[in-house]
């Protein structure tokens, strides 16, 4: 009776229909984990590298010799660097062609809101599928119960005498899909809530960064703008 209680004994005992429940949930469960991993390591560069960028760029020097130090391929580059590098990129092409003043800063900053969008979409990219698994989940794994309790009542219903340890294994059976439904939405629903709250934070402080760049940029082409002047009146 405890072998045939056990719960591999009742997995595999199972109906074909609550086993399948069973492997979706499982799979739901090793999918959403990995992901759950994946996104923590990715936030956590994120946001030592925009506190490293940050230092940097707060640290004082020239704008140009910033850019500069960046380089390379933006795949080496954090969200932070990407987004002062298209926009001082664009600034610098547009001083170069003799824009006014509000042209430059107006061409940086919508620069730097499309990399910000890229940055946003990466940073989500996938999360929501711990919210599919966290809301749908607990629903597969009770319809895989009412399945598996129905076929214990069919099959209690053609004996003529019922007890306890002929029902039992069938509704244990059946309450494993219930527990591997919940299994798999807990730690996705809670996973969901943490990194959509992190995303936002992190996007929050790109936002506030590319504001206060803004500002610099329009500070420095107004000085640049200013100095020309005074130069070309003497």
């Amino acid at each position: 009776m405890q072998d045939e209680m056990s719960i591999m004994h009742l997995v595999l005992e199972a109906s074909l229909l609550v086993q399948l429940v069973m492997l979706i949930l499982a799979l739901a469960s090793i999918a959403s984990w990995a992901l759950i991993f994946q996104k923590r390591a990715q936030l956590r560069r994120a946001q030592a590298d925009a506190e490293d960028f940050e230092d940097r760029f707060w640290s004082g020097g020239n704008l140009a010799e910033i850019y500069a130090r960046i380089g390379g391929s933006e795949d080496n580059q954090s969200g932070m660097e990407r987004i002062f590098r298209a926009g001082f990129r664009e600034f610098s092409r547009m001083r170069k062609q003799g824009s006014p003043v509000a042209a430059q800063v107006e061409a940086a900053q919508r620069a730097m809101r499309i990399t910000l969008s890229r940055e946003e979409d990466d940073l989500e990219s996938r999360i929501p599928f711990l919210a599919t698994v966290g809301s749908v989940s607990p629903y597969i794994g009770l319809f895989g119960t009412v399945w598996g309790i129905m076929n214990s009542f069919r099959a209690l219903g053609a004996q003529q005498q019922a007890t306890l340890a002929t029902v039992a294994p069938g509704i244990a059976e059946a309450l494993i899909a219930t527990a591997l439904g919940l299994f798999a939405a807990i730690p996705a629903v809670i996973g969901y809530n943490r990194y959509a709250n992190q995303v936002e934070r992190m996007c929050g402080r790109y936002d506030t960064f590319m504001e206060e760049f803004v500002s610099i940029l329009q500070r420095h082409a107004h000085s640049t703008a200013s100095a020309g002047s005074a130069t070309g009146d003497r």
